[in-house]
């Protein structure tokens, strides 16, 4: 047990000294300059040919369209002139069925009492 405590408070101060030193260093780096990077050359352009110019491609003799035929136009029913006349009585409508009422019941308002257990018989001395 001793020789785990003391492997723990080991860790912990080498952990603390290191974590010391990163800062350090840290800092350091900070504080530093960056150093000067240098130019990038500037590269020269290419010069590509020119394109070939497209042939030019020879035109199809190309048949006329057929005409369509004209079909007959089919013949659509008259409209009546006059509308059906109304129903002189309404329907009515059946009543509806009776709904059972909702049974209520009561929300108790008191906490019911919970007994306790009695303690064990205790161990008498002769």
């Amino acid at each position: 047990m001793a020789s785990s405590k003391a492997l723990i408070t080991a860790f912990l101060f080498v952990l603390t000294l290191s974590s010391m030193s990163m800062s350090q260093a840290a800092r350091h780096l900070m504080q530093t300059t960056a150093p000067n990077l240098p130019g990038i050359p500037t590269l020269p352009k290419p010069t590509f040919p020119p394109l070939p110019s497209l042939p030019t491609l020879p035109q199809g003799n190309v048949p006329p369209l057929a005409t369509i035929p004209t079909l007959p136009q089919p013949t659509l029913p008259s409209l009546p002139t006059t509308l059906p006349p109304l129903p002189s009585s309404i329907p009515t409508i059946p009543s509806l069925p009776n709904i059972p009422s909702i049974p209520t019941f009561t929300i108790p308002t008191t906490m019911p009492s919970i007994p306790f257990l009695s303690p064990p018989p205790s161990t008498s001395s002769p």
